[in-house]
């Protein structure tokens, strides 16, 4: 199993940014996916799930209206698009696999002026 996270980077607070996860090493379409967030000297926490078909979608209460997770079974990647970004969600973000049996490296976010 393989996660490899990538589109982090320095944004401006209320910028955009779009987060790319690609899968390998097993059947995607079979699994649900999630993205979550580790701020500095701050715990793991959750941003985003989406099923495994993407027909169902939950959000931390912080990001609801603002952060959209999608998929595409298709190329075994899931996303994660980011708008009205803070400076207080810099953050490592990672994916995972289901409720977290697999991760990824990590892709750091920066959100600074």
């Amino acid at each position: 199993v393989q996660l490899v996270e990538s589109g982090g980077g320095l944004v401006q607070p209320g910028g955009s940014l779009r987060l790319s996860c690609a899968a390998s090493g097993f059947t995607f379409s079979s699994y649900a996916m999630s993205w979550h967030r580790q701020a500095p000297g701050k715990e793991r926490e959750l941003v985003a799930r989406i099923t495994s078909t993407g027909d169902f979608t939950n959000y931390a209460g912080s990001v609801k209206g603002r952060f959209t997770i999608s998929r595409d079974n298709a190329k075994n990647t899931v996303y994660l698009q980011m708008n009205s970004l803070k400076p207080e969600e810099t953050a490592v973000y990672y994916c995972c696999r289901g409720f977290g049996d697999y991760w990824g490296q990590g892709t750091r976010v920066t959100v600074s002026s």
